[in-house]
């Protein structure tokens, strides 16, 4: 008897063909039918059943041998719901994932064995939270861990005997910092509530990591506000430091961006900021620790500059790529043909 019909190992091993049928929809539909032989054909998606776990899977063909004198399924087809990526390799669905560690487990081997016979090259599986017991099977079978989030944790799998071209784990974090100076003269600064012994005391600037998806600028902006209740309006990135090895072995992009103040009134976060205050700048770079700081006071140096239009950073303009066709970012410096002394924003 053919088959097409998805798989659970648990309950569709059977000693007698009606318990077989039994598990078949109206999807299924009789083509012929022999002493020992019975033909289905299968249209629409099927169903399995662990218990009383539904999941979905591939489509699949079994033959059963009922002459048999141990009746079994014969996989000629056995692998886990996924779509092919742009690089030659496949994608694990997640939403479609069972439950039950056994199931999963001779699914993911079978699949395995099919993409490779196929030719595919990386497989990317990403494993829900609520479906952790999963991890330890993925790990048995050879995958290695990506990355993780909240809610899940990635995982990969190279098929080829060559090394793996999969992309590696983000490298970077990013930070910005905001340099707020008002009208007159005076620069925002803070004091954090949890830094290391040697910065305490130290007036800084605002500063914090940009969210997922957010652009440097509106980061900035909102770390400004967050911690001293101050709005403001990005004028330009002045610069950036690249640092390595600052967290977990992570890299680091930390971005100094100009704001111009829009609001007077400071309201401090209590949860990171012991204080903040309108600075004068001429105090603020007299700080020993700013003094004493080749990286702080260049960066104070080069916002002086700004200042006095002998520099010019780097202000936001959005644009479109025919690559990707998406809304992106690009920061560069316009710079006045007639004087090279100023900024044109």
């Amino acid at each position: 008897m053919d088959l097409k019909l998805y798989y659970a190992k648990s309950i569709f091993m059977s000693n007698s063909i009606g318990s077989m049928l039994s598990l078949a929809t109206s999807n299924f539909k009789a083509c012929s039918f022999k002493a020992s032989t019975f033909t289905c054909s299968y249209k629409g998606n099927s169903i399995g059943f662990v218990g009383q776990e539904r999941y979905e899977v591939g489509s699949y063909s079994y033959r059963y041998d009922h002459s048999s004198k141990n009746p079994s399924l014969l996989t000629e087809r056995l692998v886990l719901d996924a779509f092919d990526d742009e690089y030659g390799g496949v994608v694990v669905n997640p939403d479609k994932l069972p439950f039950e560690t056994n199931v999963f487990a001779s699914l993911l081997r079978s699949s395995v064995s099919i993409w490779r016979k196929e030719g595919k090259k990386g497989i990317w599986l990403k494993l829900p939270v609520e479906k952790c017991d999963l991890v330890p099977i993925a790990v048995r079978e050879g995958f290695k861990y990506h990355h993780a989030e909240t809610r899940y944790v990635m995982m990969t799998y190279w098929i080829p005997n060559e090394p793996c071209m999969l992309p590696a784990n983000a490298s970077h974090q990013v930070g910005v910092g905001g340099f707020v100076m008002n009208d007159k003269n005076e620069v925002l600064v803070v004091q954090e509530k949890h830094c290391a012994p040697e910065l305490f005391g130290l007036w800084k600037l605002p500063t914090g990591f940009i969210l997922e998806s957010e652009e440097i600028f509106t980061g900035a902006v909102r770390e400004v506000k967050e911690e001293t209740g101050i709005d403001t309006e990005f004028l330009e990135v002045i610069a950036f430091r690249h640092a390595h090895n600052v967290a977990f072995e992570k890299s680091d992009l930390f971005f100094i961006c100009m704001l111009r103040p829009v609001s007077s009134d400071i309201n401090i976060d209590d949860l990171e900021v012991q204080a903040a205050k309108w600075m004068a700048l001429t105090e603020f770079v007299e700080q020993p620790l700013i003094k004493g700081d080749n990286m702080f006071k260049k960066i104070i140096d080069i916002c002086i500059a700004r200042i006095g239009k002998r520099y010019c950073g780097l202000s936001v303009h959005k644009v479109v790529s025919k690559f990707d066709n998406r809304l992106s970012s690009l920061y560069y410096n316009v710079v006045d043909d007639q004087q090279f002394d100023g900024c044109s924003t």
